[in-house]
């Protein structure tokens, strides 16, 4: 195979995932357009105002001080910035946790995440198609990859008032949102698998 042939075929593949990951970015922003059952009930994130408010059919049925990551303002983009992300996920699982007490584990990365690691070469062309398998599926996506993974709803763990004392002046988290033990406790009655989180600055 001649050099000039190897080019024309590695500059069809890269048009070739150039063009499937555009596909599928958009049929993406066709799934996620904002629809709620008016039976649903959904989560309001506000990190600027430490704020979960509890949502259904246009209603607020309940509102929670959070803590949100030590990273500051802006969306997650790396593994380790101690951000969390803005946009629109769903709960993908639930679990007890020994150090957070109660863990509700949300579907980052999704794939405008991907997308954006993708273009800005975080992330490889492999790991895009990982995530966006994920989601076709409705799996929780890849974890491992450069943008990080794990991010969730929590609880505080063993309490004490200067624990208590810290989430209610401070954002401490790694990139997750915390609620207070009891908080979290009272969450779960609201989410199910499914239930669509939307985090705004």
């Amino acid at each position: 195979m001649t050099l000039r042939l190897r080019e024309i075929i590695a500059n069809n593949k890269s048009e070739i995932m150039r063009n499937f990951i555009t596909l599928t970015f958009g049929l993406w922003l066709l799934a996620t357009l904002p629809f709620v059952h008016a039976n649903e009930y959904r989560l309001l994130i506000s990190k600027k105002n430490n704020a979960l408010i509890v949502e259904k059919a246009g209603q607020v049925i309940k509102k929670y001080h959070i803590a949100s990551g030590k990273g500051g303002v802006g969306t997650k983009r790396l593994r380790g910035d101690n951000k969390t992300p803005l946009g629109t996920y769903r709960v993908v699982n639930f679990k007890k946790s020994n150090r957070f007490h109660f863990f509700i584990h949300l579907d980052y990365p999704n794939l405008l995440d991907a997308w954006y690691g993708y273009k800005n070469e975080i992330i490889n062309a492999n790991n895009f198609k990982r995530i966006a398998l994920a989601y076709k599926k409705r799996e929780i996506p890849p974890q491992d990859t450069e943008l990080g993974g794990f991010i969730g709803i929590h609880g505080i763990g063993a309490t004490s008032d200067k624990k208590l004392t810290i989430h209610d002046r401070f954002n401490w988290t790694d990139g997750c949102i915390a609620l207070t033990n009891e908080g979290i406790d009272d969450l779960r009655n609201f989410v199910t698998i499914g239930t669509p989180v939307v985090i705004k600055e």
